[in-house]
This record gives structure tokens, sequence and C-alpha cells, in this order.
């Protein structure tokens, strides 16, 4: 067999080979995964070399994962959403394919809806179980590519499939055959991944997988599923656990062309955007995510912060519009009546706001002080300030800039007017108030003590 090198695009002699190692128990690997405590972190100190694909992209799947989470979309917001993940992408793509559901009438009206708009980008693509009856979905609705689960770990494939490794390998691989004869690209997802075994299982079905796309000249590609959040990036641990590990298995023992591989993630323990950016540097093309991040029970990785990520490793958006980011937060909180945490990082109504006084004083003198980067130019919103007791007059005097800056007027901090309205505030919040002052009760605050600047309404 041939070996691809993802590095020159040419096909070269097979190094490796891994007999599948069929097992009559599962092996759950107990001292990796002691379900009675947390899982410890294993380490076998090996490293392998950082190896970045020539392209990576950002793929959807907000319409399947995402909405294993929450109320499901309505059939017209799935289409904004889609249109919205259309325009984030820019003119190069860089959103490359959204995955839907294909089971129920309203599944696959959303479907035909979002092939009407005629867009290259996001790519329509299918998920369905490993079942001929699954795969004639994808056929009626005419997609040219579809996901299929392929669990991998023996705790999927026993204590949830009742079968061998044997066995379920033969089934995973009938459906991919039914797949390239009907012209359409198997996408393989690697269920549980980070609790499978890599050598007896994982690396001899990718293998095979990769014989079939010899033979026929077809990709097949694998989704690599950390399904529990178990994926860990320290150099020096082990797979299956390693993210930077099993990508580099993969393409170094299995020969998976970097344009094949996908990496889908859970923040189950808080690493969810992280091990998707390391998958990217180490070889894999494409990180899945969700809109804010919403998907089974922890998430997944965010498409906005994957867009942000691309932008900082890649040093350019390439043809993204980051400004987009806004528009689809205030879709949420508007259209869809999503409660966005207001602290979630660029889509949160706080994100960018600060309550404290010496930050506040900061951001008067500079922005770059304390804000992340220049967030009106590049989402189109402001830094702001919320107005408490810790605020201090700092606080004060820079809501009151920001109130003015049409007029480019700029107050100082010893404004009589504007101590006044800070002896107010604390005097408010030495009486017992908890929540932060509105808008307008500070508006009613400056018209009373600074009246040359606000003009009382007629």
């Amino acid at each position: 067999m041939l070996r691809w090198n993802p590095h020159t695009n040419t096909l070269e002699q097979e190094e490796h080979h891994f007999e599948l190692q069929d097992v009559y128990d599962p092996h759950l690997f107990r001292d990796t995964f002691p379900y009675d405590r947390v899982p410890p972190i294993p380490f076998d100190h090996r490293r392998v070399p950082m190896r970045p694909a020539d392209h990576i992209w950002i793929t959807d799947t907000t319409f399947r994962d995402g909405q294993q989470a929450r109320p499901p979309y309505t059939v017209e917001q799935i289409v904004q959403l889609y249109e919205l993940l259309h325009r984030l992408g820019g003119p190069n793509g860089l959103v490359r394919q959204s995955e839907f559901f294909l089971y129920s009438d309203k599944d696959k009206e959303a479907v035909r809806r979002c092939q009407e708009l005629g867009h290259p980008h996001p790519e329509i693509t299918g998920w369905i179980r490993a079942t001929p009856e699954d795969f004639k979905l994808v056929k009626q609705m005419g997609l040219r590519e579809t996901g299929i689960l392929t669990s991998c770990s023996d705790y999927h494939i026993f204590l949830k499939l009742r079968k061998t490794r044997r066995e379920a390998m033969r089934m995973y691989l009938d459906v991919v055959r039914a797949a390239i004869e009907n012209d359409i690209i198997p996408r393989c997802h690697f269920e549980d991944l980070t609790r499978a075994d890599f050598l007896g299982f994982v690396v001899p079905f990718a293998q095979e997988l990769m014989k079939l796309a010899e033979q026929s000249g077809r990709p097949v590609k694998i989704r690599c599923c950390d399904t529990l959040g178990y994926g860990v990036t320290y150099s020096g641990t082990s797979v299956p656990r390693c993210v930077q590990g099993l990508i580099y298995g993969l393409i170094q023992y299995a020969n998976v062309p970097c344009e094949w591989l996908e990496w889908h993630g859970h923040n189950d323990f808080y690493k969810v955007l992280t091990n998707a950016a390391t998958a990217w540097l180490y070889g894999c093309s494409a990180a899945n995510g969700t809109l804010l991040g919403i998907g089974e029970r922890t998430g997944n990785p965010p498409i906005e912060a994957l867009a942000i990520e691309y932008t900082a490793l890649r040093g350019d958006p390439n043809g993204m519009d980051l400004s987009v980011i806004t528009e689809i937060a205030d879709y949420y909180r508007s259209e869809i009546g999503y409660d966005i945490p207001r602290a979630q990082p660029y889509v949160g109504a706080d994100f960018n706001t600060t309550r404290a006084g010496i930050h506040a004083d900061g951001l008067r003198k500079n922005p770059e002080i304390y804000t992340i980067f220049d967030t009106e130019r590049i989402l189109g919103i402001p830094f702001a300030i919320t107005i408490t007791d810790k605020t201090g007059i700092a606080g004060l005097a820079h809501w009151v800039d920001m109130e003015l800056r049409d007029r480019d007027i700029h107050i100082d901090k010893a404004h009589p007017g504007l101590v006044a309205m800070n002896d107010a505030v604390q005097t408010l919040y030495a009486d017992g108030r908890l929540t932060a002052m509105s808008h307008e009760e500070l508006l009613e605050l400056a018209r009373q003590h600074l009246p040359e600047h606000f003009a009382a309404e007629a």
C-alpha cells in the first residue's frame, strides 16, 4: 500500500501496518479512566513534531450537535443562522461546511431552504448512523458528503453496540463502501476517540479506510471526536488522550491526509478551544464547532472563538467578516431569545465592560491598556463601563466621556459636577443598593449635576 505524505502531497511506500486487535472483553483502561474518581492525566513523555497543515478551516455542527443541547431551532432560525455563517466565513469559505440532521420533516425542510440559497459555503452535509436505512436519507436530500457514526472505543463497541471490534469494523466499512459506490464522500466520526484503543482499533480501522480511498480514488474523511472532552494538550501526555499524538498517529501510521482530518471536541474539562487549536497545529485541517459553543452537555468549540483563533494563528482573517460575530450574538438575543452569559468572550453583553475604577482610569488614558484589541473596529462593539460603588470617579468620568464623545468633550475628574455625581452614587450603595446603575439613572444624575452638557429633555 502507498503512503500519503501530507507535507509533500505525494504518495510514498507504506511504512507502518497495524492489525486489528480483536478482544473478547472490552478494554476500558481503568488506570486512565477510573469511574470513581477524576481521571488522571497519563504521561509517557513522548513528543511529536508540530506540523500545521498548509490549509486550515472551520466546520459547523450548530444544526446537529448544537440542537442536542437546546430547544430545536425553527426552520426560519436555521436559515438565518446559516446565512450568518456564510457571511462570517467570507468569500474564501473559511466556514467550509455545516452539518444537518436529516430525520424529521422539519430537518429536511431546513436543508432544502438552505440549499435554495445557493451558497457554496458552508457546504451542507448530513449525519447518519452506520445503517443502510439512514444512508437512504442522504441520497434523498442530494448531499455530496455525510458524517457516519463509527464509534471507536470499547465503551461504545461492547457496551452500547453489543458487538466485537471486528463486527463493528465490518459494519462501518460496509456503509463506507455504500457511500463511495453512490458517489457520496463518507466522513467517519471516530466517536469516543479519546477513550479508544489507538493502535489496537483506531489505526487499523483508519488504515482500512485509506485502502478504500486508494482503491476508489475518492476521499474518505475522519472526524476525531473527543466525545467526553478527555483530550489534553500537555507535552508528553499519552494517547488516546493526547490531542497532538492522535493527529500525528493518524497521519504517520494510517497515512490520512491533513485535508481529510477534522477535530470535534466537547468542553467537559474546559479544554475545548485549546484542543481544537492544537489539532490544527499538529496537522488537522478542519476544526468543528457550533455557534456560541452550544452543544451536547458542556458544548463544542464556539465558532466565533475558532474564527478569532484562526486569525491569531494565521495573522489574518483571510476574508472572514469578524463583525458578523456581533450580529450572530444579537440574533440569538433578539430573535431566538437565548440568554448569552454576559461575560462570554466576544459575544457576551459585558465581555469588554469593566466595573473596576482602576481599569476605567486606564481606559480613559489609553484603551489599549485594558482591552484585548480594538473591539469597536473588529467586532463593532466599543468598550464600556458599568457603574457600581467599585467604579469610582474615574469610571463615572469615562462614562461621561463616552456619552459626550460625539461632541469631543472631556470632563476632568476634579469637576465639581462629577464629584457630586460620584457622591450620589456612593450614597446609594451605602444605603444598601446591590445592582449596577442603569443608563437612565446615570443620565438623570448627569442632567442634575452637569446641566451645561446634559440639558434636560423638553
